[in-house]
């Protein structure tokens, strides 16, 4: 056995590794359902403006990011894209969404969603905390 650290974000390794997961997954849950999900806002000149991307697996709706630009933040835009997200993911049989957030990003935006906070890592002098918000639906 080698062990080896490796330097650079190696997509091969990091794929691998992830069909292990999956091979490991699928023998106590079954076949994977994972899909993409994505619900994202243009302005009238086509920017894009404010999305939420994540995954539905199982029964769970994984959300990887929200981000609404700066200018369009308090407009309702984020509650909007959220709402239609998590339809999507009650659609395809999820009844719960989890997600991750810092405590200068969103988590009472989150929690005015119906998001509880479920956990916490304290912050340190280079890292502010971190909460993780889960929704059942």
């Amino acid at each position: 056995m080698q062990i080896t650290l490796a330097h650079d974000d190696n997509s091969e390794i990091v794929d691998t590794l992830i069909a292990g997961v999956r091979e490991f997954n699928t023998a106590h849950m079954g076949p994977e359902t994972s899909q993409p999900l994505s619900v994202v806002a243009h302005d009238a000149s086509g920017q894009l403006i404010a999305g939420v991307a994540g995954r539905t697996i199982y029964d769970n709706f994984l959300i990887n990011v929200l981000w609404v630009d700066e200018q369009q933040r308090g407009s309702g835009i984020g509650k909007q894209l959220m709402q239609c997200a998590e339809t999507e993911a009650k659609n395809r049989g999820c009844t719960m969404a989890q997600v991750d957030t810092l405590s200068f990003q969103a988590p009472q935006f989150y929690q005015k969603l119906g998001f509880e906070i479920i956990g916490t890592v304290p912050g340190t002098d280079k890292s502010p905390e971190r909460y993780f918000l889960l929704k059942k639906y």
